[in-house]
């Protein structure tokens, strides 16, 4: 074992309870941060189905875990606006706005907290340009951030040359707000959030497989160029993780 590094280590060891201070901003009551971001100011909207009225066939929960893999190559066939809803639905879908306030999704999350914005690098989507998009998750809707012509390469080459990247038909890319997990959890809330990217990760690996698609968990990427990519900051709003989908490629008869 490598002794030379400590800087996990330090890490698990300093966000132990131990070490958190007494107060945190939420209980000197100070304001909570947004629940989601507003709709991009100047940017395109587009209208996603309403995912609740899609027709899905029937799906086997306990068939489609054991038949979980992850898929790194895909078809030139796109996705349709009807699956990427449901995706989105059921990666950060909002059921509810609770009293507290609190957004109350498909997905669990450290009180509640919801970090994460969602970003989709669209290169095959029946009714949709190619480009970056982000999710407005209280209305259910896209927003263009660009169609840069470079744009897909770019993202490609910022996640190590992943050519999953470039060829699946979406690349869904989650980006943390850090202050609504740390407003509650202080140090520690940088812990939870990656335990969140997973709980949202694992309900995309179970929801592509009632659209036919396949997709893969990236966790390799140059955090400075992703974040530069995606317009954020890199560290008060920082890329945690992505993963990659198609439909999957079927054997001729």
């Amino acid at each position: 074992m490598r002794q030379t590094s400590f800087i996990g280590r330090t890490f698990m060891e300093l966000t132990k309870y131990k070490y958190q201070v007494e107060a945190t901003d939420q209980t000197q009551m100070l304001p909570q941060p947004e629940l989601t971001d507003a709709a991009e100011p100047g940017c395109q909207l587009f209208d996603l189905p309403d995912p609740h009225a899609i027709a899905l066939p029937p799906c086997d929960l306990l068939k489609t875990i054991e038949d979980r893999v992850s898929v790194r190559a895909y078809s030139d066939t796109p996705l349709s606006l009807e699956d990427l809803s449901i995706l989105l639905w059921c990666t950060q879908g909002i059921k509810r706005v609770s009293d507290r306030p609190a957004t109350l999704r498909t997905v669990p999350s450290a009180g509640s907290r919801h970090p994460f914005e969602t970003y989709l690098l669209v290169n095959k989507v029946t009714g949709l340009t190619p480009g970056l998009y982000k999710y407005a998750a209280l209305d259910h809707k896209l927003a263009l951030i660009s169609n840069e012509e470079n744009l897909s390469e770019e993202l490609t080459d910022a996640c190590h040359r992943q050519a999953m990247v470039r060829n699946s038909a979406v690349t869904f890319f989650w980006v943390a707000v850090v202050y609504r997990t740390f407003w509650r959890y202080v140090e520690r809330g940088y812990r939870y959030m990656h335990l969140d990217a997973g709980h949202v990760c694992q309900n995309l690996y179970l929801a592509v497989e009632a659209v036919g698609s396949g997709c893969c968990g990236i966790a390799a990427f140059d955090d400075e160029k992703l974040s530069k990519l995606l317009g954020v900051d890199g560290e008060k709003r920082m890329p945690i993780y992505l993963a990659t989908v198609g439909k999957k490629i079927t054997a001729e008869a």
